[in-house]
């Protein structure tokens, strides 16, 4: 059983017990979180889910397990017979993801409802 998820505006193959490495999320280490299922796959039978009405169903459940920094990438810049020589470098902030569930559930999980805002009157009572 395996699902393709959406994190970060990038798509990752994702399996139980998987350890994904992704581009710096705000939750803090230990948080729990739940990604965007964009294929499932798994569930007896070769049974895979395209639709969007079945996908609401699946739950992809991660841990944040840290926060890394990635390799070093070396920039330089160079024109010849110019003597322009530019060097610079840059590392990504990462985050490590664990996949701790993948399941699909058997109704549609209830939506959230919006926090009510409150209406204030001209005469300001």
């Amino acid at each position: 059983m395996y699902a393709i998820v959406k994190v970060g505006g990038k798509q990752y193959r994702v399996e139980k017990g998987d350890s994904l490495v992704v581009d710096r999320m705000r939750e803090d280490q230990g948080a729990s979180v739940t990604l965007e299922p964009l294929l499932f796959a798994g569930g007896g039978k070769d049974k895979t889910v395209f639709d969007r009405e079945e996908l609401a169903k699946v739950k992809v459940e991660a841990v944040v397990a840290g926060h890394e920094r990635g390799r070093k990438v070396h920039v330089l810049k160079f024109k010849p017979k110019k003597g322009y020589k530019r060097r610079s470098g840059h590392r990504s902030d990462l985050t490590r993801l664990e996949i701790k569930d993948i399941k699909m559930l058997s109704r549609r999980p209830p939506a959230k409802k919006p926090a009510a805002k409150k209406e204030e009157t001209a005469d300001g009572s």
